[in-house]
This record gives structure tokens, sequence and C-alpha cells, in this order.
């Protein structure tokens, strides 16, 4: 089993004294975002390898070490776009990010993190003309440290255009969905800038952009982790079928622990936050002690079951 943690929170960054607690303990409380059932999951035993989900990994560098440790592969999906604060109000700097990429493939192995420049998101700030230029600055500092950079554009669901709005009327911009042409040519412009650096352009869940140069992007990579473990003089067979997540999606089937609602990074773009208070008021009322990331209240206690 592949563990994710996780596409619905940063837990890296906000989170990591919870999941050190949760992984000395062996398994993590999680309640199901649609059906509202409590399960668990497995942090030991049964774990073929971790999928880490990040914008600042620096607060997580010492729960890497303990997971390697333990002889476990995992593979840091790392977010960096550099986009100014009025879209990304709470996120460190990118300069910053790249050091931490470069420390953690120096101390985990190159296959161990993947630069995510996702989502591509266009506004008055960011206009489709400023993400080459943005995206190759982010490059030249990881070139020779990371082989992908994953890709997507910002769907736009009606929270996301909800907090957009919101940005939008508190800075002053304004925000687009440029049309599907629009979108491949500019990933036609990335394939060729992180070729340049020895980088494969994969995209993720988004197949309709897909052009010469990219291919689709296994975000939860099974024959990524298996390298990950080969290069710390393991041998790992993980035996995971491809399950996506949503249309498009391909990667191998996992469990994830995280839960909707409780980022405070505060990005206007972000799917998984309804709102960016609602989401401060539940990080402050976070018990890193606890089972559960964050127990809904009324979820019964009830004996769980091994998701």
């Amino acid at each position: 089993m592949i563990v994710s943690a996780s596409f619905r929170t940063d837990i890296p960054a906000f989170y990591p004294e919870w999941f050190q607690n949760r992984f000395r303990a062996g398994f993590a409380r999680v309640i199901n975002p649609y059906s509202g059932k409590p399960g668990t999951v497995a942090l030991r035993q049964g774990v073929d390898g971790f999928v880490f989900w990040t914008r600042n990994a620096g607060p997580f560098l010492p729960v890497l070490a303990e997971v390697a440790r333990a002889g476990i592969p995992f593979v840091v999906q790392y977010t960096v776009t550099g986009y100014p604060k009025a879209l990304e109000p709470s996120v460190i700097p990118a300069e910053r990010s790249i050091e931490l990429i470069r420390r953690l493939a120096g101390e985990f192995g190159p296959r161990a993190v993947v630069w995510r420049y996702d989502p591509v998101v266009t506004t008055s700030l960011t206009p489709l003309e400023f993400h080459p230029g943005n995206f190759a600055r982010i490059a030249d500092g990881l070139s020779g440290t990371v082989d992908e950079a994953a890709a997507s554009f910002a769907n736009i669901y009606q929270k996301t255009r909800r907090t957009m709005d919101a940005a939008a009327r508190a800075h002053g911009l304004s925000w687009s969905d440029p049309d599907d042409g629009d979108k491949r040519h500019l990933l036609a412009d990335l394939a060729l800038l992180a070729a340049q650096r020895g980088m494969a352009l994969t995209v993720c869940s988004q197949a309709h952009y897909i052009v010469p140069g990219t291919t689709g992007a296994v975000c939860i990579d099974a024959r990524r982790l298996e390298d990950v473990a080969k290069g710390w003089g393991l041998i790992r067979a993980i035996k995971a079928k491809q399950k996506g997540n949503r249309p498009d999606c391909l990667c191998h089937e996992s469990r994830d622990i995280g839960d909707y609602d409780t980022c405070p990074h505060g990005c206007t773009y972000c799917y998984a936050v309804r709102s960016r208070t609602l989401a401060k008021q539940r990080f402050r009322a976070h018990d890193p002690g606890g089972e559960f990331l964050f127990p809904m209240s009324g979820a019964p206690r009830t004996e769980p079951t091994l998701l």
C-alpha cells in the first residue's frame, strides 16, 4: 500500500508533529470526505512507500529522516510556483524552496523529489507571458537536482471561482481561464525550457493538454518509489494497480490521510480549501497528539476498519 500525505492539505508544512506521532504509533485515523465514515490507515506495517505533498518541507526534514531510517521509501511532490503574495500570501519564497529541494535530493536521492509547477494560474499579475520566464528562473535553480517538472492548469471549481473573485476585489487584479490552444502553446514552451535543464515536463490529470515533449504525470508512482528504495540499497517491489483519483489521473492506488479545509497557506486558487478563515480555525484547533488530523464533529467513534 502507498500512503499519500496529502493532496488535501500540506501535512509537511503544518502538521509534522502529528504525522511523526502517528508514524510512531503505526496508524492514523481518517474520515472519508464523501461518506463521513472514519477508518484507519496503517503507516508502517504493509506500507510500500509514502508520497508527501508540500510547499515547505523545512519543518518536515526530521520526519523524513525518521521515515528513511525505517526503510520506507518516499517521494516528495514539492510545489514551487513563485507567484506574487496576492495569490500565495503565506507561501515561503521560491528561493527557500529551491534550497530545500536541493537538500532533499542530496540527502535522499534525486528520484525522491518532483518539482510541481502546479497549478498554472493566469491573472493580470501572472499573464500567459509571465510563465516561461518565471518557470525558467525556478528551473535554473533546480537544474541538475530533479528530473521531472509536473504542471497543470488551475481547475476552476465553484469554490475556486469565489476565492479568485475575492482576491481580485481585494488586490485590484483580474483573472482568466485561457483557451485550450493557448494552454497547449504554453506547455510546449515549458517543455522546451525543462528539457534544456535536464527535466521532463509531465502534465497532471489533463490529457487534452499533452503536447509533443510532454507526457502524463504519475504523481503517485510505484516505479519511482522503487527507484528511491534502490538508491538507498533496498529492494522493493511494489504491487499497486493504476487507479487515478479523477479523470485522466495516472496515479497508482494509494490511501490519503489528509483533510480538506485544513491548509492555511491561503492560496487563492486552491481547490482543497473553501475558506482560509476556516482553514486557519481548524489549524489552531488541531491536536498533534490526536489520532485524526482534524476529527469532524459528530463523527462516530466505532471500531475502525482498515482502509
